[in-house]
């Protein structure tokens, strides 16, 4: 291998653009390739943060000139790319979900398992620092037994119909997040039960997709979790997590740019906005994950979520669809 640890990176959206930044300013990586059937797309982000342009991912993932993937292309792809990198023993971050449809991700589940080359996706809250302290705070005993975990999250502004029409809907593509936070801190979910809700959006509900959402998750030990999720928020995106256990409470707010406050004749302790999206509040979560990556890759003892990670939030997701259709509680065994 290589000084520099060389990354290709498939897939040039959204989320692809974010790792291409996080890429082009990490020590010791380089973004050796960009690689997306849309060459212009590809062309720009190369130009933005250096690498070869590629359209056929096959073939990057073989290439001699590349140590690891990043794999950002539209989850439909996800899991024959992954395949790929585990049989060529390619180390691969792939994005979430591995695919919406939890027999292709059993169909990998054994090769995954058996591979040679590290393999993590992206659950990228595991990596914010708030929530990271707050973890290993819990983790040390400082609130006793944990009994209660509420985690919310609210979008600003529901995403593009026409995206929410083949994202795999609110629990596949939004509360996946916070279903993995919920087995970050409680591994072993035995229930789930969901209510869907159509509360503001009429061209969502037009989809049979739900936006917003209220999950309550049991533990084998009788730990509760409650999700809670809309796809709006007027005040910006709202992140927050809360920890309760036998001797206290840990909790993460919502962030701002900075801790200024003003307090006047007409009101007191006035801060800023919430940070707006996850671009700004997961800055952070997006280094320290790929950080954890490359890690692994040079073969570090380090704990990074991984497929047995990624298949266990989506069949909790599954659940919760189920759930929510049928309006009742839905048992679940995630070693099975």
């Amino acid at each position: 291998m290589a000084d520099a640890l060389r990354v290709a990176l498939i897939g040039t959206g959204r989320i692809g653009r974010v790792h291409a930044a996080t890429l082009a300013r990490t020590d010791g990586v380089e973004l050796a390739v960009v690689c997306d059937v849309d060459t212009a797309r590809a062309e720009a982000v190369a130009a933005a943060y250096g690498g070869a342009v590629a359209t056929d991912p096959g073939l990057v993932i073989g290439s001699a000139d590349v140590d690891a993937v990043v794999i950002a292309s539209p989850t439909a792809t996800h899991v024959d790319l992954l395949g790929q990198a585990v049989e060529a023993g390619v180390p691969a971050l792939c994005e979430k979900p591995i695919d919406l449809d939890i027999a292709r991700v059993d169909a990998l589940r054994e090769r995954a398992a058996a591979a040679t080359a590290p393999v993590m996706v992206g659950f990228n809250r595991r990596f914010d620092p708030h929530f990271a302290a707050l973890r290993a705070r819990v983790a040390a005993g400082e609130i006793g037994h944990l009994e209660h975990l509420a985690v919310t999250s609210r979008d600003p502004a529901p995403p593009p119909v026409a995206y929410v029409a083949v994202s795999g809907g609110i629990f596949r593509d939004m509360t996946i997040h916070d279903l993995d936070m919920a087995r970050w801190f409680v591994p072993d979910i035995v229930s789930v039960t969901a209510t869907g809700l159509r509360q503001f959006d009429d061209e969502i509900a037009g989809t049979g997709d739900y936006d917003a959402a209220v999950l309550t998750l049991v533990g084998a030990g009788g730990e509760s979790v409650v999700i809670t999720n809309s796809r709006h928020s007027a005040y910006g995106y709202d992140q927050r997590l809360e920890a309760f256990g036998s001797d206290g409470l840990l909790s993460v707010g919502n962030v701002t740019d900075t801790v200024v406050r003003f307090s006047g004749a007409t009101a007191s302790e006035v801060g800023e906005p919430f940070q707006n999206f996850f671009l700004e509040r997961y800055a952070a979560a997006y280094e320290r994950e790929l950080a954890a990556f490359v890690s692994a890759v040079r073969g570090a003892d380090v704990v990074v979520p991984g497929f047995e990670d990624g298949r266990a939030a989506l069949v909790l997701a599954d659940a919760a669809l189920l759930s929510a259709r049928e309006g009742r509680r839905v048992d679940v065994d995630l070693a099975r």
